[in-house]
């Protein structure tokens, strides 16, 4: 009971109150129109499981807050077991939930399933941001390089191979991208990895990519492709149908025409934002897109006043995670970007993506609460 009591008095005299703040705003907003994509189902139990996974993600949220993120980080080896156990357990219990990919786990007894890639990419946050850390003051050389290369190579091609999901696996492409620039690996770095993508594309493409992988990013930039909307392009076309039926102010919410006869298909998750531009119109769009902004510069705004190089890559982290899934997500929804099956975060449906979303929010309040730990004193602040 008294360590119950001590997390909580920490949470409340130094946790990220205005984080949590924008991330129950921008939940209960989603939960809205989870409720009203749903509708048409007669059932609630999307909202019930949303509800129960929120409440379960602030939970996290509040204890992580009384963590030393330093912590975690220092038990690289374990986070990085747990990061290749979790995929690894998909090969007996995996299951594609109708999506195609075996990105679910569907363990015995469990009620809901869950999708270890949205756990394992907070884990590699963490974990990457060690790394740099440990190699800082070397960061562009070879030996810092490498291993951080490998960290991303190896989770990938698991997370490839056992799932086939590409689309969650960008994010961690994306997420690594961002924090070696922020955290000081040279640009020719990046060049020769441009350069090495490039030159194996052409193979890749002619010889390993499926045939309907290629369709759906061809047809972006080819109308000649599915021009009746009828395998490639379904999905493009509904989803501009919904987005653009609302208008400027929405046919209301339960009420727009499309939404409800679940004309869209995963208008509940992947597709929440075209059912947003339906009843709710450009307004409720850039209401969404305001809510996401706001936490995503919050995660920010941490970072920039985080005194060290640990904290700041973890922050910059997941504030690149969210900003790849909200551009990917409403890039397909219109018709921008291939649809690869990205939710967007805090608003569409999930249990997984809820309590992930708000474990990730829980170690940036950490960090906010846990600014100079003596554990930090140990590593030799790189020149600004």
């Amino acid at each position: 009971m008294q360590r119950i009591i001590h997390i909580l008095q920490t949470f409340r005299k130094k946790g990220d109150l205005v984080l949590l703040f924008l991330c129950l705003l921008t939940t209960g907003f989603g939960c809205v129109i989870i409720a009203s994509a749903t509708n048409y189902l007669g059932s609630s139990r999307f909202l019930t499981v949303q509800l129960a996974a929120t409440i379960l993600g602030v939970l996290c949220y509040v204890l992580l807050t009384s963590v030393d993120v330093e912590i975690l980080a220092e038990r690289r080896e374990i986070l990085f077991a747990i990061d290749a156990i979790l995929i690894l357990l998909l090969i007996p219990f995996g299951t594609d939930g109708g999506t195609g990919n075996r990105s679910w786990l569907d363990l015995p007894g469990f009620p809901v399933n869950i999708q270890p890639a949205e756990i394992c990419k907070i884990i590699f946050t963490i974990l990457l941001a060690k790394v740099m850390q440990v190699h800082q003051n070397h960061i562009s050389s070879p030996r810092a390089v490498f291993p951080m290369a490998f960290h991303l190579v190896f989770l990938v091609g698991l997370n490839i191979a056992i799932s086939g999901d590409t689309g969650v696996s960008l994010i961690f492409v994306f997420v690594f991208m961002v924090m070696a620039y922020v955290g000081g690996v040279k640009l020719w770095w990046f060049l020769a990895a441009f350069g090495a993508i490039a030159a194996i594309a052409p193979y890749f493409w002619a010889n390993i990519m499926p045939d309907y992988q290629k369709n759906r990013i061809l047809v972006i930039f080819d109308p000649t492709i599915d021009p009746d909307g009828l395998y490639e392009r379904w999905h493009m076309k509904h989803s501009l149908l919904s987005l653009t039926g609302g208008g400027l102010t929405g046919q209301g919410l339960f009420n727009g025409s499309r939404t409800q006869v679940g004309a869209l298909n995963a208008q509940h998750t992947d597709f929440i934002f075209s059912a947003i531009g339906e009843e709710l119109g450009l307004l409720g769009c850039a209401f969404t897109l305001l809510l996401l902004a706001a936490v995503i510069f919050r995660v920010i705004y941490v970072s920039l006043r985080a005194p060290d190089y640990l904290s700041r890559l973890i922050c910059v982290g997941i504030a690149a995670a969210l900003i790849f899934q909200v551009c990917i997500n409403v890039g397909m929804c219109l018709g921008l970007v291939p649809v690869i099956g990205l939710t967007l975060p805090f608003i569409s449906y999930g249990g997984s993506s809820i309590v992930s979303m708000y474990l990730a929010m829980g170690i940036v309040s950490s960090i906010h609460a846990h600014p100079t730990p003596s554990t930090r004193s140990r590593y030799i602040q790189p020149p600004q």
